[in-house]
């Protein structure tokens, strides 16, 4: 087994094609091919199953590309760390729930480090994409938040995956809504208020529970409810329908707007926002960097 045979099915499992995949490698067909075929003969794993309709990725080969992320990208630590080549492209990915202090580290981290060539991704997505992401290390830091409520549920799949929770925040519960809404001026809503008004959440696909919601008292029965995709929807339907959504209260008007406002919800739970990480994996300097820059957005949020 070696380093470039792990490079290889990696490429095939993230372009979906052996084609595209050599194209992406510069090397021929028939040697991905082969070398795909004497690692799974060396490793008595099957990475893909093959069709005459394509590849796909088996159950144990999910398994085996975790590790071989793993071993790629410690070695990538140890060349960035002891070659000082310079010439290596840079490469670092995050999933996150929809934080805004997540984005705004990002683009702080790209502008730092985005000079020459580099391959950075923000995933905003499923709460248990994330923690696979982290898992499979197609994320070196995944940012998710824990309560009362789903915390046995989350910590056990974390360490069912071997992956550790670093808190970053406990924030009391707010209510983000537009500042057209009629509650608009209050300085406290309680729960009561909010009867009528629809109530926003980030759907989860298969994984639709609501101990995987990004949004806390999810248990709470609603009378009307509505789930989106993504941040933009979600902020579109909170003006156009007095909607509101639960959240942490961090709120960044450059990149959700001013017509999007926080106000504090009257109950006394609390939201631990933190990071998760692989507890075998060590951080990059673009990982640590990126954690630097979370702490500075967070303390400069706990000063306003």
């Amino acid at each position: 087994m070696t380093l470039q045979q792990l490079k290889y099915v990696i490429t095939v499992a993230a372009t979906g094609t052996i084609t595209e995949a050599a194209n992406k490698l510069y090397i021929s067909q028939p040697s991905l091919t082969n070398a795909i075929h004497e690692l799974e003969k060396e490793m008595n794993v099957v990475i893909f199953n093959r069709t005459n309709k394509g590849i796909s990725i088996s159950p144990e080969g999910e398994v085996f590309l975790g590790y071989a992320r793993q071993v790629l990208e410690q070695a990538n630590i140890l060349e960035d760390r002891y070659k000082h080549t310079g010439c290596t492209r840079k490469q670092f990915c995050v999933s996150t729930q929809h934080y805004s202090f997540a984005v705004n580290a990002f683009v702080d981290l790209v502008k730092q480090f985005g000079q020459n060539d580099y391959d950075f991704s923000i995933r905003e997505t499923r709460t248990y994409e994330i923690i696979e992401d982290v898992s499979y290390l197609r994320s070196e830091i995944g940012i998710l938040f824990i309560n009362d409520f789903n915390e046995a549920v989350i910590r056990k799949i974390l360490r069912k995956n071997d992956l550790s929770f670093h808190e970053l925040l406990v924030a009391r519960p707010h209510v983000f809504i537009s500042r057209f809404h009629p509650l608009a001026g209050r300085s406290i809503i309680t729960n009561e208020e909010l009867g009528d008004y629809p109530f926003l959440s980030f759907e989860q696909g298969e994984h639709n529970s609501c101990y995987f919601s990004e949004e806390i008292f999810s248990p709470v029965e609603r009378r009307k409810n509505i789930r989106v995709r993504d941040r933009a929807t979600l902020f579109n339907l909170l003006i156009g329908l007095n909607g509101y959504t639960v959240c942490s209260g961090v709120i960044d008007q450059k990149l959700n707007g001013p017509d999007i406002i926080a106000v504090p919800l009257a109950d006394e739970s609390e939201m631990r926002i933190g990071y998760i990480t692989h507890s075998r994996g060590l951080h990059s300097e673009l990982g640590s960097t990126y954690l630097e820059l979370l702490h500075k957005y967070l303390k400069q949020q706990e000063q306003l």
